[in-house]
């Protein structure tokens, strides 16, 4: 795995070389891009698709909240730091 800075010199020697290329080349590599992104939201639909109940799950999910059976963010997350300060007192 790359690191951040691995990353960010990567994303500068493409930008300098994406600069150079006239406006038919930059389309190309703009429609390449769009193809590598498109493929890559797809391999990652296919994983989850491949995770045992995954469907169902996520089906019942939707169907929960449409139906407005949800629970706000803000409320997890408090109830995450109220365990987390609880565990740390029992200490």
């Amino acid at each position: 795995m790359e690191s951040k800075q691995d990353d960010i010199t990567i994303l500068q020697e493409a930008e300098k070389r994406l600069r150079r290329l006239s406006p038919e080349r930059l389309r190309v590599v703009s429609d390449f891009l769009a193809d590598l992104e498109e493929r890559e939201e797809n391999e990652a639909t296919t994983e989850l698709l491949n995770v045992p109940g995954f469907e169902q799950a996520l089906r019942e999910a939707m169907q929960e909240a449409e139906a407005g059976e949800v629970v706000p963010f803000d409320s997890i997350r408090r109830l995450s730091w109220q365990l987390e300060n609880r565990e740390i007192l029992r200490r």
